[in-house]
């Protein structure tokens, strides 16, 4: 391994200053495989932070690549974007030291570092020991596990450097801590969940009451196709009080000071961990936005049919974009209530997004008429069912072609989960607000919204949930009762429990076994669903990767 990894020089110059350092905390949202506006924001920030009075700016782990850049580093010209990056970076660092996270390749292997620049110098570059390889990380994958602690000092302060997973262990604190470091710096690149936060701070108090010496945690912010990032930015003092709190779901930059030993507060402290709804819906809200943002659409279009899952996906896609960028297509047909009706065109003049309203009858009617051979003496059943569903994912993709605008799809994790969605119809779309959450939790971020401003008609809220698809239909005529169903499902999904453990904990043996294998069986239609934001333990995307073909029986 290069010696940069191992190196902390000091200047002795350092060593007659004062042992104070007033350091910025970096919170930026940046964009995988941007190189050069990731560095121009990174020197932007560094810049303003130096005005201010920090003698050290705090990036977040991959800072100059954004996370996760996934295959990205295995292209060729990668090490040279590196190099060019850095170096603006290092010139950058005559009016500040800068720490940041970035991919470094040493004698053909390629590290997970931080490192810290000042006066144009690197001081000291660390390679990240623990690779996370489970849920959403695949680090293994690209990265070898660095060996050895990397202390820097900066105005005679000794600063240990580790990056994200490493802290989720004890042996890298140790060693930093072993190494004389003063006060450790974790840059983070730490994806969003609910209940997220408080184990972060519980985690580095641990490290701090084991180890006396502060801690600051950085975090980016932003979303990255599946994965949102909630920055929460915080720093905790050797006397384990979370001396900073940054906001969460935006970019900020925010200060401590080092002194005699000490870690105190500059910036004020902000409300980061909001209740759970709050967390959960601007989660969704940002996820939405940076990916129609950072791919450059134009807007977003979806079908608004006047149920719950609709209604609440276009509160999300109008909070996250405006209303001037969202669309909302009314699709009715025979089976459309006037109540669906009514609330659907409520919502959208409360939102103030463009609406419209086009029949399905018509062309459903011709596909009929096409097939009227084929289905001659056959039953109605889900085929036509789906035709209609079909009917309306075309005129949305024709709109979407058309427009440049994104469809937004608007179908739950309960429904994702037991394949209750159209293949090529209510599943058409470029991404999907609502992937990774539950029905139950669907009526709750509802009731939330509204408390903001009332937007979605609360008879949508409180109306039994039916697709419209058959006369009289309603969710629950083939499916258990939603309470029950998504108990079910997170036993299963999040917590990987077998059918029988979910029996005994007392749910009917006929509904376990008819959810479980629905799921199972369902697999192939999720593979081809578009991603969408993920916020629990484990969404339907990276998380969860079971065959399409198996023959594995869901009651072990």
């Amino acid at each position: 391994m290069s010696e940069s990894l191992h190196k902390s020089p000091s200047d002795p110059q350092l060593k007659s200053l004062p042992s104070v350092l007033t350091i910025a905390l970096g919170q930026c949202n940046f964009h995988v495989g941007d190189l050069p506006g990731n560095t121009e924001k990174i020197i932007q920030s560094a810049t303003d932070a130096a005005t201010q009075g920090a003698d050290l700016i705090v990036f977040t782990e991959l800072a100059l690549t954004g996370y996760p850049p996934e295959d990205l580093l295995l292209r060729p010209s990668l090490k040279h974007r590196i190099d060019q990056a850095l170096e603006q970076i290092a010139l950058a660092s005559h009016q500040i030291a800068i720490a940041i996270g970035y991919p470094s390749q040493h004698q053909n292997a390629l590290f997970n570092c931080a490192g810290v620049w000042h006066q144009g110098e690197l001081l000291g570059e660390y390679a990240k020991q623990e690779l996370p390889n489970y849920q959403v990380f695949d680090e293994k994958r690209y990265f070898t596990s660095g060996q050895n602690a990397t202390v820097v000092e900066l105005n005679g302060v000794k600063l240990g450097l580790t990056v994200c997973e490493d802290v989720w262990f004890d042996a890298p604190v140790a060693q930093a801590v072993e190494a004389g470091a003063e006060l450790i710096l974790n840059l983070n690149a730490s994806p969003f969940h609910m209940g997220k936060q408080q184990e972060r701070i519980d985690l580095i108090r641990r490290h701090v009451e084991s180890h006396k010496v502060p801690f600051l945690y950085v975090n980016q912010i932003g979303g990255q196709d599946e994965l949102v990032f909630d920055g929460s930015s915080f720093a905790v003092s050797e006397q384990g009080e979370c001396i900073l709190q940054m906001a969460s779901w935006k970019e900020a930059t925010g200060f401590v000071r080092f002194e005699n030993n000490q870690l105190t507060s500059v910036s004020e402290s902000q409300p980061a961990r909001e209740d759970g709804l709050a967390s959960l819906y601007n989660a969704l809200v940002l996820g939405v936005r940076d990916y129609v943002g950072k791919n450059r659409f134009p807007g977003v279009l979806l079908g608004l049919s006047g149920g719950i899952d609709s209604a609440l996906t276009l509160a999300i896609a109008v909070d996250a974009l405006g209303p001037e960028k969202v669309r909302a297509v009314m699709m009715p047909f025979a089976y459309t209530s006037d109540m669906s009706k009514e609330d659907a065109s409520l919502q959208a003049e409360a939102m103030g997004v463009k609406y419209q309203s086009i029949s399905i009858e018509p062309m459903y009617n011709e596909f009929m008429t096409a097939l009227a051979p084929d289905f001659e003496g056959l039953a109605v059943d889900t085929t036509e069912e789906n035709l209609q569903a079909r009917c309306r994912g075309v005129l949305l993709m024709a709109l979407s072609n058309k427009t440049g605008s994104m469809v937004i799809t608007t179908g739950n994790k309960s429904e994702m989960a037991v394949g209750y969605a159209t293949l090529y119809g209510d599943m058409v779309g470029g991404y999907s607000a609502l992937k990774d959450v539950y029905k139950m939790k669907v009526f709750a971020l509802a009731e939330y919204r509204n408390t903001i401003s009332p937007v979605i008609p609360q008879r949508v809220i409180d109306r039994p949930p039916s697709a419209e698809l058959a006369p009289d239909q309603k969710d629950e005529d083939s499916l258990p009762a939603y309470p029950v169903l998504d108990a079910i499902l997170e036993s299963y999904i999040e917590h990987d429990e077998s059918a029988e453990h979910i029996i005994a904990a007392g749910f009917e043996r006929e509904d376990v076994m008819r959810v479980l294998r629905l799921v199972d069986i369902t697999e192939y239609k999720r593979r081809q669903a578009p991603i969408g934001v993920r916020v629990t333990r484990r969404g339907f995307g990276r998380d969860r990767r079971y065959p399409v073909t198996n023959g594995w029986k869901a009651g072990y």
